[in-house]
Protein backbone atom coordinates (compact mmCIF):
# COMPACT_ATOMS: atom_id res chain seq x y z
CA UNK A 1 0.00 0.00 0.00
CA UNK A 2 1.59 3.44 -0.80
CA UNK A 3 1.89 6.18 1.34
CA UNK A 4 -0.91 8.14 -0.54
CA UNK A 5 -3.06 5.24 -0.63
CA UNK A 6 -2.83 4.81 3.49
CA UNK A 7 -3.37 7.85 4.18
CA UNK A 8 -6.29 7.60 1.41
CA UNK A 9 -7.46 4.87 3.65
CA UNK A 10 -7.24 6.47 6.68
CA UNK A 11 -9.79 9.11 5.58
CA UNK A 12 -11.63 6.77 4.56
CA UNK A 13 -12.28 5.00 7.76
CA UNK A 14 -11.72 8.50 9.68
CA UNK A 15 -14.88 9.48 7.33
CA UNK A 16 -17.18 7.42 8.75
CA UNK A 17 -15.94 6.84 11.97
CA UNK A 18 -16.50 10.18 12.80
CA UNK A 19 -20.14 10.15 11.00
CA UNK A 20 -20.16 7.05 13.78
CA UNK A 21 -19.34 9.02 16.45
CA UNK A 22 -21.25 12.47 15.95
CA UNK A 23 -24.03 10.01 15.81
CA UNK A 24 -23.03 8.28 19.15
CA UNK A 25 -22.17 12.02 20.68
CA UNK A 26 -25.84 12.59 19.83
CA UNK A 27 -27.45 9.16 21.06
CA UNK A 28 -25.42 10.48 24.52
CA UNK A 29 -27.21 14.02 23.87
CA UNK A 30 -30.39 11.63 23.53
CA UNK A 31 -29.73 9.26 26.48
CA UNK A 32 -28.68 12.12 29.42
CA UNK A 33 -31.81 14.01 27.90
CA UNK A 34 -34.43 11.33 28.07
CA UNK A 35 -33.31 9.11 30.58
CA UNK A 36 -30.26 11.19 32.47
CA UNK A 37 -27.83 10.17 35.03
CA UNK A 38 -29.08 7.95 37.69
CA UNK A 39 -30.07 3.97 38.70
CA UNK A 40 -31.53 3.25 35.06
CA UNK A 41 -28.94 5.08 33.06
CA UNK A 42 -26.24 3.55 35.35
CA UNK A 43 -28.06 0.16 34.19
CA UNK A 44 -27.99 0.51 30.72
CA UNK A 45 -24.07 1.62 30.90
CA UNK A 46 -23.38 -1.50 33.05
CA UNK A 47 -25.55 -3.94 30.98
CA UNK A 48 -24.48 -2.46 27.60
CA UNK A 49 -20.88 -2.73 28.32
CA UNK A 50 -21.00 -6.58 28.69
CA UNK A 51 -21.41 -7.62 25.43
CA UNK A 52 -18.66 -4.61 24.07
CA UNK A 53 -16.62 -5.97 27.17
CA UNK A 54 -16.64 -9.14 25.27
CA UNK A 55 -16.74 -8.12 21.68
CA UNK A 56 -12.95 -6.62 22.12
CA UNK A 57 -11.90 -9.34 24.12
CA UNK A 58 -12.98 -12.21 21.68
CA UNK A 59 -12.93 -10.21 17.95
CA UNK A 60 -11.51 -6.79 17.85
CA UNK A 61 -8.63 -7.34 20.04
CA UNK A 62 -7.91 -11.59 19.11
CA UNK A 63 -9.04 -11.10 15.04
CA UNK A 64 -7.78 -7.65 14.51
CA UNK A 65 -4.04 -9.00 16.16
CA UNK A 66 -4.06 -12.33 14.81
CA UNK A 67 -6.71 -13.28 11.64
CA UNK A 68 -5.99 -10.57 10.35
CA UNK A 69 -2.27 -10.38 9.81
CA UNK A 70 -2.84 -14.38 8.55
CA UNK A 71 -5.55 -13.24 6.30
CA UNK A 72 -3.13 -10.76 4.64
CA UNK A 73 -0.66 -13.20 4.19
CA UNK A 74 -2.73 -15.77 2.97
CA UNK A 75 -4.58 -13.53 0.46
CA UNK A 76 -1.33 -11.73 -0.77
CA UNK A 77 0.00 -15.27 -1.96
CA UNK A 78 -3.03 -16.60 -3.29
CA UNK A 79 -3.03 -19.94 -0.41
CA UNK A 80 -6.76 -20.33 0.11
CA UNK A 81 -7.97 -17.25 1.99
CA UNK A 82 -11.51 -17.96 1.38
CA UNK A 83 -10.92 -21.50 3.18
CA UNK A 84 -8.76 -20.21 5.85
CA UNK A 85 -11.69 -17.35 6.39
CA UNK A 86 -14.83 -20.01 6.63
CA UNK A 87 -13.45 -22.25 9.14
CA UNK A 88 -12.51 -18.90 11.73
CA UNK A 89 -16.17 -17.75 11.08
CA UNK A 90 -17.32 -21.85 11.45
CA UNK A 91 -15.12 -21.59 14.78
CA UNK A 92 -15.73 -18.55 16.38
CA UNK A 93 -20.19 -18.55 15.50
CA UNK A 94 -19.81 -21.85 17.80
CA UNK A 95 -17.78 -20.57 20.77
CA UNK A 96 -19.81 -17.17 20.67
CA UNK A 97 -23.08 -19.08 20.82
CA UNK A 98 -21.88 -20.81 23.91
CA UNK A 99 -20.70 -18.09 25.53
CA UNK A 100 -24.24 -15.94 24.73
CA UNK A 101 -26.38 -19.39 26.19
CA UNK A 102 -23.79 -19.12 29.09
CA UNK A 103 -23.94 -15.63 29.98
CA UNK A 104 -27.96 -15.59 29.71
CA UNK A 105 -28.31 -17.86 32.57
CA UNK A 106 -25.73 -16.68 34.33
CA UNK A 107 -26.08 -13.14 33.67
CA UNK A 108 -26.29 -12.53 38.00
CA UNK A 109 -23.00 -13.19 38.30
CA UNK A 110 -21.72 -11.17 35.52
CA UNK A 111 -23.19 -8.38 36.89
CA UNK A 112 -22.12 -8.81 40.97
CA UNK A 113 -18.46 -9.25 38.85
CA UNK A 114 -18.66 -5.79 36.96
CA UNK A 115 -20.43 -3.54 38.87
CA UNK A 116 -20.93 -4.52 42.55
CA UNK A 117 -21.97 -1.39 44.18
CA UNK A 118 -25.31 -2.12 42.33
CA UNK A 119 -25.74 -4.63 44.76
CA UNK A 120 -29.07 -4.30 47.33
CA UNK A 121 -30.35 -1.76 45.34
CA UNK A 122 -32.66 -1.31 41.93
CA UNK A 123 -30.05 -0.75 39.75
CA UNK A 124 -28.78 -4.67 39.98
CA UNK A 125 -32.14 -6.11 39.03
CA UNK A 126 -32.32 -3.59 35.68
CA UNK A 127 -28.53 -4.45 34.77
CA UNK A 128 -29.57 -8.31 34.39
CA UNK A 129 -33.01 -7.91 33.09
CA UNK A 130 -31.27 -4.93 30.13
CA UNK A 131 -27.84 -7.72 30.38
CA UNK A 132 -30.01 -10.70 28.89
CA UNK A 133 -31.91 -8.24 26.07
CA UNK A 134 -28.72 -6.85 24.86
CA UNK A 135 -25.79 -9.66 25.47
CA UNK A 136 -26.63 -11.52 22.11
CA UNK A 137 -25.54 -8.15 20.41
CA UNK A 138 -21.66 -9.64 21.15
CA UNK A 139 -22.47 -12.20 18.76
CA UNK A 140 -23.62 -10.24 15.73
CA UNK A 141 -20.48 -7.90 16.43
CA UNK A 142 -18.25 -10.31 16.65
CA UNK A 143 -18.90 -11.58 13.18
CA UNK A 144 -19.01 -8.57 12.23
CA UNK A 145 -15.61 -7.94 12.77
CA UNK A 146 -14.50 -10.74 11.08
CA UNK A 147 -16.04 -9.65 8.05
CA UNK A 148 -14.64 -6.71 8.43
CA UNK A 149 -10.91 -7.61 8.69
CA UNK A 150 -11.97 -9.67 5.57
CA UNK A 151 -12.83 -6.60 3.54
CA UNK A 152 -9.82 -4.29 5.61
CA UNK A 153 -7.01 -6.33 4.15
CA UNK A 154 -8.48 -6.63 0.42
CA UNK A 155 -8.30 -2.76 0.86
CA UNK A 156 -11.83 -2.12 1.47
CA UNK A 157 -12.76 -0.21 3.87
CA UNK A 158 -15.41 1.49 3.33
CA UNK A 159 -18.48 -0.72 4.08
CA UNK A 160 -16.76 -1.86 7.56
CA UNK A 161 -16.19 1.78 8.83
CA UNK A 162 -19.72 2.27 7.90
CA UNK A 163 -21.05 -0.59 9.46
CA UNK A 164 -21.12 0.87 13.13
CA UNK A 165 -23.18 3.93 12.09
CA UNK A 166 -26.26 2.10 12.03
CA UNK A 167 -26.55 1.22 15.44
CA UNK A 168 -26.39 5.07 16.23
CA UNK A 169 -29.24 5.53 13.48
CA UNK A 170 -31.34 2.88 15.00
CA UNK A 171 -31.16 3.89 18.19
CA UNK A 172 -31.60 7.34 18.21
CA UNK A 173 -34.85 6.59 15.52
CA UNK A 174 -36.08 4.64 18.41
CA UNK A 175 -35.71 6.79 21.31
CA UNK A 176 -36.53 9.72 19.23
CA UNK A 177 -40.18 7.64 18.24
CA UNK A 178 -40.65 6.43 21.69
CA UNK A 179 -40.33 9.95 23.29
CA UNK A 180 -42.42 11.23 20.04
CA UNK A 181 -45.18 8.31 21.19
CA UNK A 182 -45.48 8.19 25.08
CA UNK A 183 -43.59 5.07 25.03
CA UNK A 184 -40.48 3.43 27.45
CA UNK A 185 -37.66 5.57 26.43
CA UNK A 186 -35.70 2.93 28.17
CA UNK A 187 -37.57 -0.24 26.52
CA UNK A 188 -36.83 0.81 23.19
CA UNK A 189 -33.29 2.04 23.59
CA UNK A 190 -32.54 -1.85 25.24
CA UNK A 191 -34.49 -3.68 22.28
CA UNK A 192 -32.87 -1.53 19.63
CA UNK A 193 -29.73 -3.13 20.10
CA UNK A 194 -29.55 -6.34 19.13
CA UNK A 195 -31.78 -5.15 16.07
CA UNK A 196 -28.89 -2.75 15.24
CA UNK A 197 -26.20 -5.43 15.58
CA UNK A 198 -28.34 -7.57 12.48
CA UNK A 199 -28.17 -4.51 10.17
CA UNK A 200 -24.53 -4.24 11.05
CA UNK A 201 -23.96 -7.82 10.06
CA UNK A 202 -26.20 -7.68 7.00
CA UNK A 203 -24.00 -4.73 5.60
CA UNK A 204 -20.46 -6.47 5.78
CA UNK A 205 -21.36 -9.80 4.78
CA UNK A 206 -22.78 -8.27 1.79
CA UNK A 207 -20.10 -6.19 0.79
CA UNK A 208 -17.72 -9.08 1.46
CA UNK A 209 -20.00 -10.87 -1.35
CA UNK A 210 -20.00 -8.21 -3.18
CA UNK A 211 -15.83 -8.43 -3.01
CA UNK A 212 -15.69 -11.87 -4.47
CA UNK A 213 -15.31 -13.69 -0.93
CA UNK A 214 -18.71 -15.63 -0.29
CA UNK A 215 -18.31 -16.94 3.28
CA UNK A 216 -21.00 -19.60 4.94
CA UNK A 217 -20.40 -21.11 8.02
CA UNK A 218 -20.02 -24.63 7.91
CA UNK A 219 -19.23 -27.57 10.94
CA UNK A 220 -15.95 -26.08 13.07
CA UNK A 221 -12.81 -28.13 12.50
CA UNK A 222 -10.16 -28.36 14.29
CA UNK A 223 -7.40 -27.72 11.43
CA UNK A 224 -3.94 -26.72 12.18
CA UNK A 225 -4.54 -23.71 10.47
CA UNK A 226 -6.82 -22.83 13.32
CA UNK A 227 -4.51 -24.20 15.83
CA UNK A 228 -2.39 -21.56 14.68
CA UNK A 229 -4.71 -19.18 15.12
CA UNK A 230 -5.69 -20.03 18.39
CA UNK A 231 -1.80 -20.07 19.43
CA UNK A 232 -1.85 -16.21 18.16
CA UNK A 233 -5.32 -15.50 19.39
CA UNK A 234 -5.24 -16.34 22.93
CA UNK A 235 -2.28 -13.91 23.82
CA UNK A 236 -3.89 -11.01 22.26
CA UNK A 237 -7.56 -11.50 23.58
CA UNK A 238 -5.88 -11.90 27.13
CA UNK A 239 -4.41 -8.43 26.22
CA UNK A 240 -7.73 -7.52 25.30
CA UNK A 241 -9.15 -8.93 28.53
CA UNK A 242 -6.76 -6.54 30.18
CA UNK A 243 -7.65 -3.15 28.63
CA UNK A 244 -11.28 -4.45 29.35
CA UNK A 245 -10.52 -5.22 33.61
CA UNK A 246 -9.25 -1.89 33.41
CA UNK A 247 -12.63 -0.74 32.17
CA UNK A 248 -14.12 -3.31 34.53
CA UNK A 249 -11.85 -1.82 38.03
CA UNK A 250 -13.31 2.09 36.88
CA UNK A 251 -16.64 0.64 36.62
CA UNK A 252 -16.37 -1.39 40.00
CA UNK A 253 -15.40 1.78 41.48
CA UNK A 254 -18.28 4.36 40.87
CA UNK A 255 -20.50 1.75 41.20
CA UNK A 256 -19.91 2.74 44.54
CA UNK A 257 -20.73 6.75 44.01
CA UNK A 258 -24.72 7.83 43.04
CA UNK A 259 -24.51 8.93 39.11
CA UNK A 260 -20.83 8.50 39.00
CA UNK A 261 -21.11 5.40 36.11
CA UNK A 262 -22.99 7.14 33.59
CA UNK A 263 -20.65 10.71 34.31
CA UNK A 264 -17.15 8.81 33.49
CA UNK A 265 -19.73 6.59 30.50
CA UNK A 266 -20.65 10.12 29.18
CA UNK A 267 -17.16 11.63 29.59
CA UNK A 268 -15.62 8.61 28.04
CA UNK A 269 -18.34 8.79 24.44
CA UNK A 270 -16.67 12.36 24.67
CA UNK A 271 -13.38 11.72 24.18
CA UNK A 272 -13.92 8.47 21.94
CA UNK A 273 -14.90 10.95 19.43
CA UNK A 274 -11.62 11.84 18.39
CA UNK A 275 -9.84 8.59 18.86
CA UNK A 276 -12.14 6.52 17.19
CA UNK A 277 -11.71 9.45 13.96
CA UNK A 278 -8.14 9.43 14.39
CA UNK A 279 -6.67 6.08 16.47
CA UNK A 280 -8.92 3.16 14.80
CA UNK A 281 -8.98 4.59 12.03
CA UNK A 282 -4.91 4.19 11.73
CA UNK A 283 -4.69 1.13 13.30
CA UNK A 284 -7.42 -0.93 10.88
CA UNK A 285 -5.48 0.71 7.44
CA UNK A 286 -2.22 0.21 9.44
CA UNK A 287 -2.24 -3.67 10.21
CA UNK A 288 -2.97 -5.36 7.17
CA UNK A 289 -0.38 -2.99 5.38
CA UNK A 290 2.79 -3.62 7.85
CA UNK A 291 1.77 -7.10 7.42
CA UNK A 292 2.01 -7.13 3.80
CA UNK A 293 5.09 -5.25 4.09
CA UNK A 294 6.81 -7.27 6.39
CA UNK A 295 6.11 -10.30 4.80
CA UNK A 296 7.82 -9.15 1.45
CA UNK A 297 10.53 -8.02 3.29
CA UNK A 298 10.09 -4.07 2.96
CA UNK A 299 11.45 -3.12 5.98
CA UNK A 300 11.98 0.73 4.46
CA UNK A 301 8.36 0.69 3.81
CA UNK A 302 7.10 -0.60 6.55
CA UNK A 303 9.22 2.25 8.41
CA UNK A 304 8.02 4.87 6.21
CA UNK A 305 4.52 3.68 6.24
CA UNK A 306 4.74 3.20 10.15
CA UNK A 307 6.19 7.12 10.63
CA UNK A 308 3.30 8.58 8.59
CA UNK A 309 0.71 6.94 10.41
CA UNK A 310 1.93 8.19 13.75
CA UNK A 311 2.80 11.49 12.34
CA UNK A 312 -1.09 11.67 11.18
CA UNK A 313 -2.25 10.60 14.40
CA UNK A 314 -0.32 13.20 16.38
CA UNK A 315 -1.21 15.94 13.96
CA UNK A 316 -5.26 15.27 14.73
CA UNK A 317 -4.71 13.96 17.80
CA UNK A 318 -2.66 16.15 20.14
CA UNK A 319 -5.05 19.69 19.29
CA UNK A 320 -8.52 17.36 20.16
CA UNK A 321 -6.49 16.80 23.57
CA UNK A 322 -5.73 20.44 24.06
CA UNK A 323 -9.30 21.27 23.21
CA UNK A 324 -10.64 18.64 25.73
CA UNK A 325 -8.63 19.80 28.47
CA UNK A 326 -8.73 23.85 27.75
CA UNK A 327 -12.80 24.33 26.86
CA UNK A 328 -14.12 20.52 28.67
CA UNK A 329 -17.07 22.71 30.74
CA UNK A 330 -18.71 24.61 27.14
CA UNK A 331 -18.28 20.99 25.33
CA UNK A 332 -20.62 19.50 27.88
CA UNK A 333 -22.85 22.50 29.05
CA UNK A 334 -24.03 23.06 25.32
CA UNK A 335 -24.30 19.48 24.19
CA UNK A 336 -25.13 17.56 27.44
CA UNK A 337 -26.84 19.99 29.72
CA UNK A 338 -30.43 19.33 29.27
CA UNK A 339 -33.46 17.98 30.52
CA UNK A 340 -32.82 15.44 32.66
CA UNK A 341 -29.12 16.56 32.81
CA UNK A 342 -28.08 19.48 34.97
CA UNK A 343 -25.61 21.79 35.55
CA UNK A 344 -23.80 19.92 38.50
CA UNK A 345 -23.58 16.94 36.28
CA UNK A 346 -22.14 18.77 33.34
CA UNK A 347 -19.02 19.93 35.94
CA UNK A 348 -18.77 16.29 37.01
CA UNK A 349 -18.87 14.99 33.12
CA UNK A 350 -16.53 17.98 32.33
CA UNK A 351 -14.03 17.00 34.74
CA UNK A 352 -13.79 13.69 33.54
CA UNK A 353 -13.49 15.20 29.86
CA UNK A 354 -10.40 17.05 30.85
CA UNK A 355 -8.50 14.17 32.31
CA UNK A 356 -9.10 11.88 29.62
CA UNK A 357 -8.09 14.23 27.01
CA UNK A 358 -4.45 14.45 28.88
CA UNK A 359 -4.84 10.89 27.96
CA UNK A 360 -5.96 10.99 24.47
CA UNK A 361 -2.03 10.78 22.85
CA UNK A 362 -1.68 7.59 24.81
CA UNK A 363 -4.43 6.11 23.11
CA UNK A 364 -4.23 6.89 19.88
CA UNK A 365 0.24 6.03 19.99
CA UNK A 366 -1.15 2.59 21.28
CA UNK A 367 -3.12 2.10 18.07
CA UNK A 368 -0.08 2.88 16.12
CA UNK A 369 2.92 0.89 18.23
CA UNK A 370 0.36 -2.59 18.50
CA UNK A 371 0.24 -3.15 14.80
CA UNK A 372 4.38 -3.62 14.87
CA UNK A 373 3.59 -6.44 16.93
CA UNK A 374 0.75 -7.86 15.69
CA UNK A 375 2.31 -7.53 12.24
CA UNK A 376 5.00 -10.09 13.32
CA UNK A 377 2.51 -12.37 14.79
CA UNK A 378 3.53 -11.06 18.05
CA UNK A 379 0.55 -11.02 20.78
CA UNK A 380 2.64 -11.78 23.87
CA UNK A 381 4.45 -8.96 24.33
CA UNK A 382 1.14 -6.66 24.44
CA UNK A 383 -0.27 -8.83 26.89
CA UNK A 384 2.79 -8.89 29.28
CA UNK A 385 2.66 -4.43 28.82
CA UNK A 386 -1.15 -4.61 28.96
CA UNK A 387 -0.95 -6.73 32.28
CA UNK A 388 1.41 -4.08 33.61
CA UNK A 389 -0.84 -1.64 32.93
CA UNK A 390 -3.70 -3.35 34.58
CA UNK A 391 -1.79 -3.39 37.86
CA UNK A 392 -1.25 0.89 37.66
CA UNK A 393 -4.59 1.20 36.55
CA UNK A 394 -6.12 -0.79 39.82
CA UNK A 395 -3.82 0.28 42.27
CA UNK A 396 -4.33 4.04 41.05
CA UNK A 397 -7.91 3.91 40.96
CA UNK A 398 -8.57 1.52 43.64
CA UNK A 399 -5.79 3.38 46.02
CA UNK A 400 -7.34 6.92 45.60
CA UNK A 401 -11.03 6.87 45.37
CA UNK A 402 -11.07 6.65 49.31
CA UNK A 403 -8.69 10.09 48.79
CA UNK A 404 -10.63 11.87 45.77
CA UNK A 405 -13.68 9.75 45.55
CA UNK A 406 -15.53 8.95 41.89
CA UNK A 407 -12.82 10.87 39.25
CA UNK A 408 -10.25 8.29 40.90
CA UNK A 409 -10.78 5.91 37.49
CA UNK A 410 -10.55 8.61 34.88
CA UNK A 411 -7.20 9.67 36.51
CA UNK A 412 -6.39 5.95 36.36
CA UNK A 413 -7.09 5.40 33.10
CA UNK A 414 -5.32 8.42 31.49
CA UNK A 415 -2.21 7.04 33.42
CA UNK A 416 -2.34 3.65 32.33
CA UNK A 417 -2.40 4.50 29.12
CA UNK A 418 0.80 6.39 29.19
CA UNK A 419 2.57 3.59 30.84
CA UNK A 420 1.31 1.41 28.32
CA UNK A 421 3.05 3.63 25.47
CA UNK A 422 5.79 3.52 27.22
CA UNK A 423 6.61 0.12 27.19
CA UNK A 424 5.48 -0.59 23.98
CA UNK A 425 7.75 2.47 22.50
CA UNK A 426 10.67 0.45 24.67
CA UNK A 427 9.62 -2.84 23.46
CA UNK A 428 9.36 -1.95 19.73
CA UNK A 429 12.78 -0.80 19.91
CA UNK A 430 14.63 -4.82 19.74
CA UNK A 431 13.03 -4.66 16.43
CA UNK A 432 15.35 -2.43 15.14
CA UNK A 433 15.23 0.68 13.13
CA UNK A 434 11.85 -0.54 11.14
CA UNK A 435 10.19 0.13 14.42
CA UNK A 436 11.39 3.69 15.20
CA UNK A 437 9.86 7.03 13.48
CA UNK A 438 12.19 8.50 11.41
CA UNK A 439 13.34 12.21 10.64
CA UNK A 440 10.50 13.53 9.34
CA UNK A 441 8.33 12.78 12.06
CA UNK A 442 11.20 13.80 15.27
CA UNK A 443 11.27 17.20 12.90
CA UNK A 444 7.10 17.79 12.87
CA UNK A 445 6.26 16.45 16.68
CA UNK A 446 7.34 19.35 18.55
CA UNK A 447 6.15 21.67 15.92
CA UNK A 448 2.36 20.36 16.43
CA UNK A 449 2.53 20.62 20.25
CA UNK A 450 3.59 24.45 19.63
CA UNK A 451 0.77 24.89 16.96
CA UNK A 452 -1.33 22.90 19.65
CA UNK A 453 -0.61 25.06 22.08
CA UNK A 454 -1.29 27.99 20.13
CA UNK A 455 -4.56 27.09 19.53
CA UNK A 456 -4.86 26.42 23.11
CA UNK A 457 -4.23 30.06 23.81
CA UNK A 458 -6.69 31.23 21.52
CA UNK A 459 -9.81 28.99 22.50
CA UNK A 460 -8.83 30.07 25.87
CA UNK A 461 -9.40 33.30 24.81
CA UNK A 462 -12.36 32.87 22.99
CA UNK A 463 -14.27 31.13 25.39
CA UNK A 464 -14.01 34.08 27.14
CA UNK A 465 -15.06 36.59 25.39
CA UNK A 466 -18.38 34.04 24.11
CA UNK A 467 -18.91 33.18 28.06
CA UNK A 468 -22.19 34.48 27.92
CA UNK A 469 -23.42 33.10 24.58
CA UNK A 470 -22.44 29.89 25.64
CA UNK A 471 -24.94 29.92 28.34
CA UNK A 472 -27.79 31.25 26.35
CA UNK A 473 -30.34 28.68 25.48
CA UNK A 474 -30.96 28.63 21.29
CA UNK A 475 -28.00 30.12 20.06
CA UNK A 476 -25.42 28.37 22.52
CA UNK A 477 -24.93 25.54 19.48
CA UNK A 478 -24.13 28.50 16.91
CA UNK A 479 -21.44 29.58 19.21
CA UNK A 480 -19.78 26.09 19.94
CA UNK A 481 -19.88 25.90 16.37
CA UNK A 482 -18.16 29.06 16.31
CA UNK A 483 -15.86 28.25 18.99
CA UNK A 484 -14.67 24.89 17.43
CA UNK A 485 -14.45 26.39 14.04
CA UNK A 486 -11.90 29.25 15.32
CA UNK A 487 -10.25 26.53 17.09
CA UNK A 488 -9.81 24.62 13.83
CA UNK A 489 -8.75 27.40 11.50
CA UNK A 490 -6.08 28.57 13.89
CA UNK A 491 -4.45 25.26 14.14
CA UNK A 492 -4.60 24.59 10.47
CA UNK A 493 -2.48 28.37 9.96
CA UNK A 494 -0.48 28.02 12.80
CA UNK A 495 0.50 24.27 11.72
CA UNK A 496 1.24 25.29 8.18
CA UNK A 497 2.97 28.38 9.62
CA UNK A 498 5.32 26.78 11.51
CA UNK A 499 5.73 23.68 9.89
CA UNK A 500 4.14 21.01 11.58
CA UNK A 501 2.41 19.87 8.56
CA UNK A 502 1.43 20.33 4.78
CA UNK A 503 -2.49 21.09 4.55
CA UNK A 504 -1.09 19.87 0.39
CA UNK A 505 -0.48 16.36 1.84
CA UNK A 506 -4.27 15.95 3.31
CA UNK A 507 -5.85 17.25 0.27
CA UNK A 508 -4.08 14.99 -2.35
CA UNK A 509 -5.02 12.36 0.16
CA UNK A 510 -8.79 13.53 -0.02
CA UNK A 511 -8.32 13.63 -3.91
CA UNK A 512 -7.11 10.43 -3.85
CA UNK A 513 -9.76 8.79 -2.06
CA UNK A 514 -12.34 10.54 -4.63
CA UNK A 515 -10.78 8.49 -6.76
CA UNK A 516 -10.73 5.38 -5.69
Amino acid sequence: MKPIRLISGVLTVGFWTLMSRILGVLREVMILALIGPGPVMDAFVAAFRLPNMFRRFFAEGAFNASFVPMFSKRLETGDDPVGFATQALSGLTFVLLILSAVAMVFMPGLVWLTAGGFAGDVRFDLTVEYGRIVFPYILLMSLTALFSGVLNATGRFAAAAAAPVFLNIFVCFAMAWAAYSGGEVIRWLIWTVPVAGLAQLALVWVAADRAGIRLRPSRPRWTPEMKRLVVVAVPAALAGGVMQINLLVGQQVASHFDKAVGWLYAADRLYQLPLGVVGIAVGIVLLPDLSRRLGAQDDAGAKHAFSRAGELSLALTVPAAVALVVIPLPLVSVLFERGATGADDSAAIAMAVAIYGLGLPAFVLQKVLQPLFFAREDTKSPFRYAVWAMVVNAAVAVGLAPVIGWIAPAIATTLAGWVMVGMLAQGGRRMGDVARFDARFRRRIWRVCLASAAMGVVLWGCTVLLGPVLAMAGIRFIALAALILIGMVSYALIGQAVGAFALREFRDAFRRRQLR
